[in-house]
């Protein structure tokens, strides 16, 4: 076994590996670059290397630094992650020559399936079903337009080298070939080095299965049941679970077994998966394809983890040290549920544009029990029960900390956060009750819409297809809709809130006729219309009394400056963020946030008569929606435009952004150019 590894990633996946190494007694390097001097990986490995300035492909994708690195440290094995280097075939050669070994599968396997023209090719000589198109190399947008023509609308161009939803363009018509290939390119090149764009037709309404195949290098090969990613949103998976809801044991079977057969034919070793793309409409599921096997950990192992016991960073390292399995096919086990969702640095209520920034606050969930918290690494080595006595649990994979910074330079994701139980619909709802006690202040985040994807009806039901998120949300995401009964229990915690904020504001020492009284009673304005709240104690809590009706048993308690209030409404559990929005209060629950208005009841009667405050029309400005680099402009001053016409691409996170115009007029005057950085509002140009 390796006495010292290094981990060639950051934030939650390296993370994520030093803390299985540590179990299992080794050493362990982190690598970082000038943006990442203070973060978590850094301090928790035993060694940290700089690699370069903040810019990945300065650092992070920096083979000979890497190399470099492991040759100051003594490191003996690499762990790529996944990510930057992870499927890098030159990298996995580099490590070898230099006789370093790489916790992956072997070059040629990357070489292999890493290439998705190339895979496609071999996958389809092998027997195996592969998506319609062309997997040629595509010379100039003119040939992309005539090869998406041949192949019929819709059609999908990816980057050959492309993965994690980067380098992906779906194309409904010419005009968005024309608009989307050179943007392909251009990202594949950034993202991977490889600007090859490949064309194949888009399966509607399809569901993304895939398998988890891990193999030694004695020729063992097993497949570890399916997980299912079908809730993406441009291509980027939000919401995994394992198994799925709509895979039956005969399609396990054989999709299993294919993936299987296709790892062998590589002579495929470690950790693998293999995508496959499946028609929604067909209810036999024998019409699934392949769609690409990716070489390395996935970003949603843990759900596998979960229901089979296996903790998969393990099984890597003991395998590229030479290990073998230790187990068969038939010892794999499916036990209970998992479901993943990836909380983003991203605003859903502003068209999920990026966020940057510092975080304020950061408290991931309470994981309730210990035997989980050490899950998260894996608590034992071989096949494990993936939950004891069968509790549902909760498990967060990340790699941030209150006080660090979401930087422009890197993937936006800031946690994983994976729940367990017996049943799906269990393991739905720890999700919710989980999401509700995330706190996250800072940049912008969409824990609000995670919630809400877990409270749809349609997710509830299993009827799942990639374009989930864009046919229930056609118009944005403006927060889950509340019930009556929430939105009284709200007001009843926003009355008690204003409540307790008065009578703490009132609490000054000195006052000659001492502290005044607060009368037991607000209006509260949520949802576009007053209540009126008295209170009630009794032994249990507070009684609250909305407009002399309804009764409402409000348990728990709450002081000012408390960010999370966590108790009951009619004795079943509520956990609300809390948070001063100027003179209004902003309660978040259940996928929504609600800036109420609490007042006595003489300070209601007076502030129906105030004015509204009208924002300024800002409509002929184009600005930039989110910190980010102007890639391209493409209006001059004096210029006429059409709405709907682009005008600029922004790159922020990796991924490219078109912003149109939202109405004809002309160019007035241009305040940026390409390569500037922007700030979120910037102004890019003004209209007249």
């Amino acid at each position: 076994m390796f006495k010292k590894i290094l981990i060639a990633n950051r934030g939650e996946i390296a993370c994520r590996v030093i803390r299985t190494a540590k179990k299992m007694g080794i050493q362990t390097v982190a690598v970082y670059s000038d943006a990442d001097a203070r973060a978590p990986h850094v301090m928790m490995a035993d060694e940290a290397v700089r690699l370069g300035p903040p810019a990945a492909s300065e650092s992070y994708l920096k083979a000979d630094l890497i190399l470099l690195a492991c040759k100051e440290t003594g490191a003996e094995a690499v762990h790529p992650g996944y990510g930057f280097l992870s499927e890098r075939t030159s990298f996995a050669q580099l490590l070898a020559d230099n006789g370093i070994a790489f916790i992956g599968p072997p070059p040629n396997a990357i070489a292999a399936m890493g290439d998705k023209i190339e895979s496609k090719k071999l996958a389809s000589a092998a027997g195996v079903n592969v998506v319609p198109g062309y997997l040629g190399e595509i010379a100039d947008t003119d040939e992309a337009v005539r090869i998406a023509s041949d192949i019929g609308y819709p059609v999908m161009m990816k980057a050959s080298a492309g993965g994690g939803g980067k380098g992906m363009r779906l194309a409904w018509s010419e005009q968005d070939v024309r608009e989307g290939f050179e943007a392909t390119k251009r990202e594949g090149l950034a993202s991977f080095g490889d600007d090859r764009v490949f064309i194949e037709k888009f399966i509607e309404s399809p569901r993304h299965i895939e398998i988890q195949v891990l193999g030694d290098q004695h020729g063992n090969i097993v497949y570890l049941n399916e997980r299912e990613c079908s809730v993406q949103r441009r291509h980027q998976k939000v919401v995994e679970e394992a198994p799925s809801p709509f895979v039956t044991p005969e399609m396990r079977k054989a999709m299993g077994e294919q993936a299987v057969a296709l790892a062998r034919a590589v002579g495929y070793y470690s950790a693998g998966t293999v995508e496959l793309i499946v028609s929604g409409a067909d209810t036999t599921g024998k019409s699934f394809y392949f769609l690409e096997m990716n070489t390395r950990l996935q970003v949603e192992h843990p759900v596998t983890e979960a229901i089979t016991g296996l903790d998969l960073v393990e099984q890597m390292i003991r395998i590229a040290a030479g290990e073998p399995l230790g187990f068969s096919q038939a010892e794999v086990k499916l036990n209970g549920w998992a479901i993943e969702n990836r909380v983003y640095a991203e605003d859903p209520y502003r068209g999920f544009l990026p966020s940057t920034g510092r975080l304020v606050r950061y408290r991931p969930p309470v994981i309730a029990r210990s035997e989980a918290t050490k899950q998260s690494s894996g608590s034992d080595s071989g096949l494990l029960r993936s939950a004891r006595n069968d509790e549902p649990y909760t498990r967060v994979d990340d790699g941030v900390r209150e006080g660090g910074e979401v930087s422009m330079f890197y993937d936006p994701m800031i946690a994983k956060l994976i729940t367990w139980a017996p049943t799906r619909e269990e393991a739905i709802d720890e999700q919710i009750a989980a999401l509700d006690r995330f706190e996250i202040d800072g940049p912008g985040h969409n824990i609000d819409f995670l919630s809400a994807l877990m409270q749809h009806p349609r997710f509830r039901s299993g009827a799942l297809t990639t374009g989930f998120i864009a046919e229930e949300y056609p118009e944005g995401f403006t927060g889950a809709p509340a019930s009556d009964a929430l939105t009284e229990g709200l007001a009843a915690i926003a009355a008690m809130v204003g409540l307790e904020a008065a009578v703490h504001g009132g609490a000054i020492n000195g006052q000659l006729n001492g502290a005044p009284e607060v009368a037991a009673e607000r209006v509260v304005r949520i949802g576009g219309r007053d209540r009126h709240v008295s209170f009630d104690e009794d032994d249990d809590g507070l009684i609250a009394t909305i407009d002399g009706e309804t009764t409402i048993h409000l348990g728990g308690e709450w002081e000012p400056g408390q960010a999370l209030f966590e108790g009951t409404l009619d004795g079943q559990p509520i956990a609300v963020r809390v948070a001063r929005q100027g003179r209004k209060w902003k309660l978040t629950t259940r996928g929504a946030s609600h800036v109420v208005d609490v007042w006595p009841p003489h300070v209601a009667a007076l502030a129906r008569h105030m004015i509204e405050k009208v924002p300024p029309d800002l409509s002929k400005f184009l600005l930039c929606p989110m910190p980010g680099l102007l890639v391209s402009l493409n209006v001059g001053e004096g210029d006429k435009v059409e709405a709907g016409q682009p005008l600029a691409v922004v790159e922020a996170m990796k991924m490219e952004n078109i912003l149109r115009a939202e109405k004809s007029g002309t160019v007035k005057r241009v305040d940026a150019k390409p390569g500037d950085s922007l700030a979120v509002d910037a102004v890019i140009l003004e209209m007249e």
